[in-house]
């Protein structure tokens, strides 16, 4: 079976820290946010991907090529029109078998085995207090009877978590396509709920499946949050002298921690310098420093420089932040 990811966005909701660098190439407990969903497709046998590419996606493309070996190929989305055109433009990486789209901004904790079971076409949902920031869908029990991307006035709270099994790939293909022929938008965009929408409304059957790990990494604080869930299930152990470390948390190999107190849910990644701190709930990126510092609740990008406060920062990559 074939992943279809697609990873074209510019992340304005997580700048500074986009402006350099792909949303999902930033860190989280450790790893890469693509990272993650990478080793999961790859643990539960999906040995084909399709990534769909744009801002910054070279930086994509070479993370990827460096650390996995799986048969996987990049389409690049020169405009970014929605969800649906940037599956649209992938379509001739599948032929007529089935396939699973998961989106690149969020992490899962689901069995995709078993998600990808049923005789029918299965889209993931979770139920929310305020539906009307997500894609919903409206069932009649069993199946879903319609979906409505962002909705006003919700007759549903089962919102839709991004990740998608297709079985009739073929039909999915003719839906984009006449979609974007018939230029059906929804607050200026082509939607993939709106192509879906299609699909029922030609008899295709979809089936909800409730994921209940679903974990955004759309935003700081729900990025500083899934890193605090990911944290209690694969939380690192390490012991440095003259340091403090309060678990969960990850701590590389190749960072250097001298005289502070780190965690709980610290992630510290490569090559990053800390010294004379106290680090929590935070996540600081590759190559950065930090010295005479408390950060809590703080985002640092890699390469930054921060020192000399008792501060809350969201710090964006090569910044250098310094406080008297």
């Amino acid at each position: 079976m074939r992943a279809i990811i697609p990873v074209a966005g510019v992340g304005s909701r997580l700048r500074p820290h986009t402006y350099t660098l792909p949303k999902v190439l930033l860190n989280v407990a450790g790893k890469p946010i693509i990272g993650h969903i990478m080793d999961k497709i790859i643990d539960e046998g999906i040995n084909e991907a399709t990534i769909v590419v744009g801002y910054l996606g070279e930086k994509i493309q070479q993370y990827i090529e460096d650390n996995y070996s799986i048969d996987v190929n990049f389409v690049y989305q020169e405009e970014r029109k929605g969800l649906a055109h940037s599956i649209n433009i992938a379509h001739e990486s599948f032929k007529d078998e089935p396939i699973i789209i998961i989106l690149g901004d969020t992490i899962f904790d689901v069995n995709l085995r078993h998600f990808c079971e049923s005789d029918f076409s299965v889209i993931g949902v979770k139920e929310v207090d305020d539906p009307r920031r997500f894609g919903v869908a409206e069932t009649d029990g069993k199946f879903i009877t319609r979906l409505i991307e962002k909705p006003e006035n919700p007759t549903t709270k089962l919102a839709l978590v991004g990740l998608y099994y297709i079985k009739n790939s073929r039909l999915l293909k003719d839906c984009l396509t006449d979609l974007m022929q018939m230029k059906i938008k929804t607050k200026g965009e082509y939607q993939l709920t709106d192509g879906l929408q299609l699909m029922i409304e030609r008899g295709e059957k979809i089936i909800t499946y409730k994921v209940d790990g679903w974990y955004d990494c759309g935003k700081s604080e729900t990025l500083l949050a899934t890193n605090r869930h990911l944290l209690d299930t694969k939380s690192t152990q390490r012991k440095i002298n003259d340091v403090v470390i309060i678990p969960p948390v990850y701590i590389s190999p190749t960072c250097e921690i001298s005289k502070s107190v780190i965690g709980p849910y610290a992630t510290i990644a490569d090559g990053s310098k800390i010294s004379e701190s106290i680090i929590r709930n935070s996540i600081i990126g590759d190559d950065a420093k930090v010295y005479r510092s408390l950060l809590e609740d703080s985002l640092i990008g890699n390469n930054s420089v921060v020192g000399g406060s008792f501060k809350r920062v969201n710090a964006g990559d090569s910044s250098e932040i310094e406080f008297i």
